[in-house]
């Protein structure tokens, strides 16, 4: 019980903290936007601490199936600490924040080609955006988007390398996938295989469909403007780490189905000479 509960407190400040990074070091977006921040920022402690001091399961997924919640967090954690200080050179320059912002324009200029999600993103800029804007844009979705195939590439390494989730134990799917109904119907494994390859490809389109949506959008409402740095980190965050995520659910996905035919099949083998 303590050790649960010293792990969700400490869960809670490291999500915390992460609200709170662009606001500790970037100009704020409006007036009352500090308070906001720390409103959220207190919402999501209570909200990790609630869910994983508790023994029963809510809505988080792979919540005891490490390392799968700790690379995204990670990999959130890293998107948002490095374009805040990338975002921070603009203000505020340091050697930290220009060394940040060189490897920033280093991955930009070998991310960002002709067809690649960084460049429609780039194009989806109203065409009176300033250069200097649309640089840091540039940068931050390059940055946020090398940052996710990390994250990803990461936790197919602990899948097939590792062996994920074996080596933690039993996987417990009421726990891990509180949202997965068993008994909603048709084979779990069929069920399983199915939505982990939609996961799989939703992820991969998504970096390229996300653009085009905030495009048609744009023409029938205001756009979010992206000259506050703390919109422009947030919003180059989620647009990278959602297909992220979605991969490596659907990763996560085919590798329980996959278990769970091996399992059948090894029980099938253990009857078959007692029935013969």
């Amino acid at each position: 019980m303590i050790a649960r509960t010293t792990g969700a407190v400490i869960r809670g400040v490291l999500v915390a903290l992460m609200v709170l990074t662009p606001a500790l070091y970037l100009p704020p977006m409006t007036s009352n936007s500090t308070e906001i921040v720390v409103f959220l920022a207190i919402f999501a402690f209570f909200l990790t601490f609630a869910e994983y001091n508790s023994a029963f399961p809510s809505f988080i997924e792979f919540r005891d199936a490490p390392p799968m919640n700790r690379l995204r967090f990670v990999g959130l954690m890293s998107m948002v600490t490095f374009l805040t200080l990338i975002c921070k050179h603009a203000y505020t320059p340091t050697p930290t924040t220009a060394v940040f912002h060189g490897i920033g324009a280093l991955i930009a200029n070998v991310v960002d080609f002709p067809y690649s999600p960084v460049r429609l993103v780039v194009s989806v800029l109203p065409q009176d955006v300033a250069p200097s804007v649309a640089e840091q844009v540039r940068m931050t979705a390059s940055v946020a988007y090398v940052a996710a195939l990390v994250t990803v590439a990461s936790f197919a390494w602990a899948v097939r390398v590792r062996g994920w989730p074996i080596g933690n134990g039993a996987f417990n799917v009421w726990i891990n996938l509180p949202l997965f109904d068993p008994t909603a119907g048709g084979d779990v494994v069929a069920r399983m295989q199915r939505d982990g390859r939609l996961n799989i490809l939703a992820g991969i389109l998504l970096p390229f469909l996300i653009p085009a949506l905030v495009k048609l959008v744009a023409d029938y409402a205001n756009p979010i403007t992206l000259a506050n740095s703390q919109t422009m980190v947030w919003t180059a965050s989620a647009w990278a780490f959602l297909p992220a995520s979605t991969v490596m659910r659907g990763i996560a996905m085919l590798r329980i189905a996959g278990l769970i035919a091996e399992k059948r099949r090894a029980y099938a083998t253990a009857e078959a000479p007692q029935t013969a």
